[in-house]
């Protein structure tokens, strides 16, 4: 009945959602965007890391001796890449989803206590 008297209402509630949808997707791009960028940095650390590495074993076999150096210009390539692939992997859509559920849910839950509000 109150859909019948007044539909501004209902026409409101439902740009509400577009507006939230539009504002999802966007946020959702540019997520993709970001893991994109940091999947592509990860690559080249993990490059420069092996690299690294392999110059690190190589010099301190030919210097015979235990430089900590040798240990850390890796470790920082190595760190990088950890941290570029691990914002790669982070899954940040299906939270989006879910959020969008739980919002859906909440107005049917809403709509079924007024439609019980109005029985009794």
């Amino acid at each position: 009945m109150t859909a019948l008297r007044r539909p501004e209402l209902l026409f409101n509630h439902f740009a509400n959602y577009a507006e939230l949808v539009k504002a999802e997707v966007a946020s959702i791009g540019t997520s993709l965007a970001i893991r994109a960028a940091c999947a592509a940095l990860a690559v080249v650390a993990l490059m420069l890391a092996l690299g690294l590495t392999g110059v690190a074993v190589m010099m301190g076999f030919l210097s015979g001796a235990f430089h900590w150096v040798l240990v850390i210009v890796p470790g920082v390539a190595w760190l990088l890449t950890l941290i570029a692939a691990t914002v790669a992997m982070r899954s940040t859509m299906k939270r989006k989803v879910d959020d969008m559920k739980d919002e859906v849910d909440a107005d049917l839950k809403m709509m079924r206590l007024i439609q019980e509000a109005k029985n009794d």
